[in-house]
């Protein structure tokens, strides 16, 4: 098994694949064979599944294994309702066989694999599994993005709790955008206080690496 990194979020919309693709970019840089895999996709009109093909133009740019490949090869199981895979595949059962098939021909072409997963650790896939199960199934070191707005305290400790109850290694991210200049004084305080490391995607992305890859 290749090295696994999950990408997950405190919520949808955080920055998953925003984060996903800086990663790419900064281990390809590093002389890292790099791979992506988004294992399940919703919201998929007309054959278009918006994240995957934002993966899969990035990763050809960095690794010539995936040039060939389709967006099916990174997004196997697709849904069109954008909503959570509960819901949009009617509870149908997980298929991890479509998924363990999938990461293994890639891990053929690539030393490292990130994984994006679809919103966040307690969206439900099926009546049995939560995103957080397949992270524990896939073994995977994870990557937690989360906001920098009003809010972030909250929801930052308590998806990093659910990663540590669990115990799967993890570091966990800040995706601060236009608008949140006032994490500094509403948030970061407190961060700093309890001696909670605050790393942000754009500022600190090979510190992130560092950090992922070593776990």
């Amino acid at each position: 098994m290749k090295k696994r990194i999950f990408i997950t979020a405190t919520n949808t919309d955080i920055g998953k694949t925003y984060t996903t693709k800086s990663l790419l970019k900064e281990f390809a840089s590093r002389g890292v064979r790099v791979g992506v895999i988004k294992p399940i996709e919703t919201g998929v009109i007309d054959g278009v599944a918006p994240d995957g093909e934002e993966l899969l133009e990035c990763v050809k740019k960095l690794n010539d294994n995936f040039k060939t490949l389709r967006v099916e090869d990174i997004v196997p199981i697709q849904h069109t309702l954008a909503a959570a895979p509960f819901v949009a595949s009617g509870n149908t059962p997980l298929d991890l066989k479509k998924i363990n098939l999938a990461i293994e021909k890639l891990e053929e072409l690539c030393d490292l694999l990130i994984i994006e997963g679809a919103g966040g650790l307690y969206v439900p896939i099926d009546g049995n599994t939560m995103m957080i199960d397949l992270i524990k199934y896939l073994e995977a070191t994870t990557l937690l993005v989360t906001h920098c707005s009003l809010g972030c305290i909250n929801d930052t400790l308590l998806s990093s709790k659910a990663l540590l109850d669990k115990k799967i290694p993890h570091a966990i991210a800040f995706n601060c955008r236009k608008g949140d200049e006032s994490f500094k004084d509403i948030s970061a305080p407190y961060f700093s206080t309890i001696g909670f490391e605050v790393l942000k995607v754009d500022e600190n992305i090979d510190t992130i690496c560092d950090v992922l890859y070593n776990q």
